[in-house]
């Protein structure tokens, strides 16, 4: 559902990516590992046209964003750090009008129906969003995401500030999400969650995926090792029994 062939980018003399290719499937939850500047942010970015590619292209369900934005922003749903809500709008009020601007409409009880299924308590749905916590807000994102029917999902640190609970909760409702079928793409430094959540991680550094892991393969301890040994060394080390995918 998400494929880049070839991407790069710059922002002046730095290459902020240099000939990325990586596939998300539907079901998929691939968590993209690295430090800042590895390029995981400008990945997302060009999945979501924010930015445009200087060679090679992201596509979405078949379709080259740069070439059909509009076609493929309905496809996908963003969450990032922190969700861009209307705070003086309601959850449902939100709700509602995103999943409009994607081209959907319920009823009344259909919109509560998707913030119950996000764990979003009853009393809650009519409160304005300013009044939220971060991980309120996060579970409105996944409810929008729901309402547009998206195929996928892009996340930029989504659990980062989040306490451990609201965490748990975050990751459980993406397990729903890649159970319904979504193709999710996740930027995160949480080493943990992507091997507890992730079906892949893929390990980026300076502007390349050097190393692709299979989470049903490796270990916590293994992630957390092959990670370090990437950062300290730029991957250039001979993986013995890493389960590398």
């Amino acid at each position: 559902m998400l494929q880049a062939t070839n991407l790069t980018k710059s922002y002046g003399d730095i290459e902020a990516l240099k000939g990325l290719d990586m596939t998300v499937e539907g079901g998929d939850i691939y968590c993209l590992l690295g430090a800042n500047g590895a390029g995981k942010t400008t990945t997302i970015s060009l999945f979501l046209n924010f930015i445009e590619p200087d060679g090679g292209t992201a596509s979405v369900c078949g379709l080259d964003v740069t070439r059909e934005p509009l076609e493929t922003k309905k496809l996908l749903a963003y969450i990032p750090e922190q969700v861009m809500l209307y705070g003086n709008l309601t959850a449902l009020e939100n709700l509602r009008y995103f999943a409009q601007l994607g081209g959907h409409d319920y009823s009344q009880e259909e919109y509560r129906e998707f913030l119950h299924r996000v764990g979003l308590q009853s009393e809650a749905m009519d409160r304005r969003v300013k009044t939220y916590s971060k991980g309120m807000r996060q579970k409105v994102g996944v409810a929008i995401a729901l309402a547009k029917q998206a195929r996928a999902l892009l996340l930029d640190e989504p659990t980062a500030g989040l306490d451990p609970k609201a965490s748990n909760e975050f990751s459980e409702l993406l397990l729903k999400l890649k159970a319904d079928g979504a193709a999710i793409l996740m930027a995160t430094h949480d080493l943990f969650r992507a091997k507890e959540t992730g079906t892949r991680i893929g390990i980026m550094r300076e502007g390349r995926l050097v190393d692709e892991l299979s989470t049903d393969e490796v270990s916590h301890a293994d992630v957390e090792k092959i990670y370090l040994q990437h950062m300290h060394a730029g991957g250039h080390y001979a993986q013995e029994g890493a389960g590398s995918a």
